[in-house]
């Protein structure tokens, strides 16, 4: 879950001002966590604290989702959202906005089965985002997610995600030139995915995610879940990484990876997949 998180901090200055390229710094003094790793940890410690076969995930996911977020109001939330956030009785309000996406790494690393990470994905987006294209771009995060997480390869996940969620037929340098800010799920989504397909380790996949332009922080964020779990996280990128965090937050992260271990930084046999479209 911490990808997540770190894509969003590492994105978060570029998101009004996209760099069309891989060779920035990381961690600036110009980034902070926001809405997209506020909500990451609201579904995580849902997790945590739902009953063991999620029956009330939903319930949770409402709760904590409202907790943390009254807590930080100022995290960039969007309008339908934020009004979400204060109401005594929330409803889902048809929502296909990419934040469906972002916040369900977690549910990767706790799913005990493909199915089970389908039937978590849609119990913590449809309290929000209920239009079939906000389930759909979610489900596709947590289940590339999960599958990375069981060890599948780059190629076995984008010929699940081509043939069941968005045509893998474009590599990033086609886009880059032209992709434009989009905050939907199927604006988003399939091109975080190609960031994470086209990389050759944790922090290539972040600068792919960021180099296209766009909703930056969020690309960044379902991008850095993905290739947390296919790739580790190196020690000084983490270790730069929760320096963002407050107390509060990084509580809520060490809660969750004391349950599911984060994956330690491997080797992977895996150069990119640049030429798969």
């Amino acid at each position: 879950m911490l990808g997540a998180i770190i894509g969003d901090i590492v994105g978060s200055r570029f998101e009004c001002n996209n760099y069309r390229a891989k060779d920035f710094e990381l961690f600036t003094d110009k980034c902070s966590p926001t809405d997209d790793s506020i909500m990451s940890l609201a579904v995580a410690k849902a997790i945590l604290n739902s009953k063991p076969d999620h029956s009330d995930l939903s319930d949770a996911a409402v709760r904590y989702m409202q907790q943390l977020g009254r807590l930080y109001p100022n995290s960039g939330y969007g309008m339908m959202f934020r009004s979400w956030l204060m109401k005594r009785a929330p409803q889902p309000y048809g929502s296909f906005g990419n934040g469906a996406a972002m916040r369900v790494s977690a549910v990767g690393f706790a799913a005990q089965s493909l199915a089970d990470a389908k039937i978590m994905s849609d119990m913590v987006t449809k309290v929000t985002h209920n239009h079939p294209e906000g389930i759909k771009g979610a489900e596709a995060a947590a289940v590339a997610v999960f599958m990375a997480h069981s060890g599948k390869s780059a190629l076995e996940i984008c010929d699940v995600i081509d043939k069941e969620y968005y045509p893998m037929d474009f590599t990033l340098d086609e886009i880059r030139g032209t992709y434009m800010f989009n905050s939907s799920c199927q604006g988003t989504v399939p091109q975080a995915l190609m960031a994470f397909f086209e990389s050759t380790g944790f922090e290539d996949a972040i600068r792919n995610a960021i180099s296209i332009g766009g909703d930056s922080d969020t690309l960044a964020a379902i991008t850095g879940g993905i290739a947390e779990a296919y790739y580790g996280i190196p020690d000084d990128i983490r270790r730069d990484a929760i320096s963002f965090l407050d107390e509060r937050q990084l509580k809520i992260l060490l809660d969750f990876e004391s349950k599911y271990p984060p994956v330690a930084e491997k080797a992977r046999q895996h150069r990119g997949m640049s030429g798969y479209a």
